[in-house]
C-alpha cells in the first residue's frame, strides 16, 4: 500500500478513521470547531503540519490585518489541543509525489507519513483518487465525512454542533439558528441528517 514512515498516533482504536485536515477545512471558522470537536469526541484522530497551519492562518488576510494574528492564536490551540495530531514535514515523501498542484503534495505527504486514511478537503481537482489510492488514502469531502461520524456516532456529534452553535451566539451576542450556521458552513448532508 505504500504507507511510510511512523504513525503520530498508537494504533488507532477500531473504526476510528485518522484523517488530515487539509487549509481549506480549517478557515472557515465553524468547519473547524465542528471538526475539533467531533475530534475531541474521540471520533476520528486529526493530523496536521506546520505547513498546513501556516497556510491557514496566511489565507485569513483577505477577512483583514487583524485576522492572520487572531488565526495564529487559534493554530497555537488547536496545537495544544492535539499535540500527537502534528506530523513533521516530510520533504522525502514529497519529492517522489506527483500531484496536478506541486503545492499540495506536502498535504499527501503528510497523510502518508502519519498513516492517515483520508485527508478531509474541499480540493477535489488537485488530489485525484487513482493516486490517493495507491498509497491507501482517500479523499473526503467534509460534509460528507461529518455526515458519516454523524450516522455513526448522532448523539455525539449533536453535542458537537450544538457546542459550536452555543459558542457562535455566545460570540456574537444575537441568537443563532442551527441551520443557517451549519449551511454556511456547507454542511448540507450533515444538515439534512441533523433534521435542521
Amino acid at each position: 500500500m505504500g504507507k511510510v514512515g511512523k504513525s503520530a498516533y498508537p494504533t488507532p482504536a477500531r473504526g476510528v478513521p485518522k484523517a488530515v485536515l487539509d487549509a481549506c477545512v480549517l478557515y472557515p471558522t465553524v468547519l473547524r470547531e465542528i471538526l475539533q470537536g467531533a475530534a475531541e469526541a474521540g471520533l476520528y484522530q486529526p493530523v496536521f503540519s506546520d505547513r498546513i497551519l501556516r497556510e491557514w492562518v496566511l489565507a485569513t488576510a483577505k477577512l483583514g490585518p487583524a485576522a492572520p494574528a487572531i488565526a495564529e492564536g487559534e493554530a497555537a490551540l488547536l496545537r495544544a489541543a492535539f499535540p500527537r495530531a502534528l506530523v513533521r514535514e516530510h520533504s522525502e515523501i514529497e519529492a517522489r509525489l506527483l500531484l496536478p498542484d506541486p503545492n499540495d503534495r506536502h498535504v499527501l505527504a503528510t497523510a502518508i507519513a502519519s498513516g492517515a486514511d483520508a485527508i478531509i478537503t474541499f480540493n477535489a481537482q488537485d488530489f485525484p483518487g487513482h493516486v490517493l489510492a495507491a498509497e491507501g488514502i482517500t479523499r473526503r469531502d467534509p460534509d460528507g465525512f461529518l455526515w458519516e461520524l454523524q450516522s455513526r456516532h448522532p448523539e455525539a456529534m449533536a453535542r458537537v454542533v450544538e457546542a459550536v452553535r452555543a459558542k457562535a451566539e455566545a460570540i456574537s451576542g444575537q441568537p443563532q439558528q442551527l441551520k443557517p450556521l451549519v449551511k454556511r458552513a456547507r454542511l448540507y448532508r450533515l444538515a439534512k441528517a441533523l433534521g435542521v
